[in-house]
């Protein structure tokens, strides 16, 4: 992962560290290497996975590597939003009853994200396993383009997981979580 800045043993493993943490401790704020978001699908895109992505130096990393198995987003394992939101995440694979971790993995690419409401952008409520009665997350992203995630976790145990990466940090929203756009 180096054409992407990352050193592929350390970074990628503090990336799944931060990951894991997101995910466990949802609506906590994990540092990570930098780009976090590009830290993260090169650390969850092996030759098994597949993914979508717009972002042609990833997608360049990746294929140099034999680890790209590119899809579309409707399909794809894992989903990679850049600055275009042209991807209507409750199109998303959400998985099934019998197997609701089929659902895909969502990394959208945003400018800040902050644990709490004093965050710029929009403030999403949490409550759920993980999260001490409930707890808030400020993601620079629309209200709209939350409220869809939203939808698309509203089906438990289907949906997706969603992680928000910004600069060095990120943050995760489970599929087993109960997120409102206040």
């Amino acid at each position: 992962m180096r054409a992407l800045g990352l050193d592929p043993v350390h970074d990628t493993r503090d990336a799944f560290d931060g990951l894991l943490e997101a995910m466990s401790r949802p609506g906590t704020v994990q540092s990570v290497p930098s780009p976090a978001d590009q830290a993260v699908v090169s650390t969850l895109v092996d030759h098994e996975v597949t993914l979508s992505t717009t972002d042609e130096t990833l997608r360049d990393a990746l294929s140099d590597q034999g680890r790209l198995d590119a899809a579309p987003p409707e399909t794809a394992d894992i989903v990679h939003l850049t600055g275009d939101r042209d991807v209507d995440v409750r199109e998303c694979e959400r998985g099934t009853l019998v197997e609701p971790s089929d659902g895909a993995t969502v990394v959208y690419r945003v400018a800040s994200l902050a644990a709490g409401a004093a965050g710029a952008g929009t403030t999403v409520r949490i409550t759920g396993p993980g999260v001490d009665g409930e707890t808030t997350l400020s993601v620079s992203l629309p209200a709209a383009d939350l409220a869809a995630l939203t939808d698309a976790q509203s089906s438990y145990p289907r949906g997706v997981d969603a992680v928000f990466a910004a600069d060095d940090s990120l943050a995760a929203l489970p599929r087993s979580l109960t997120a409102e756009v206040v």
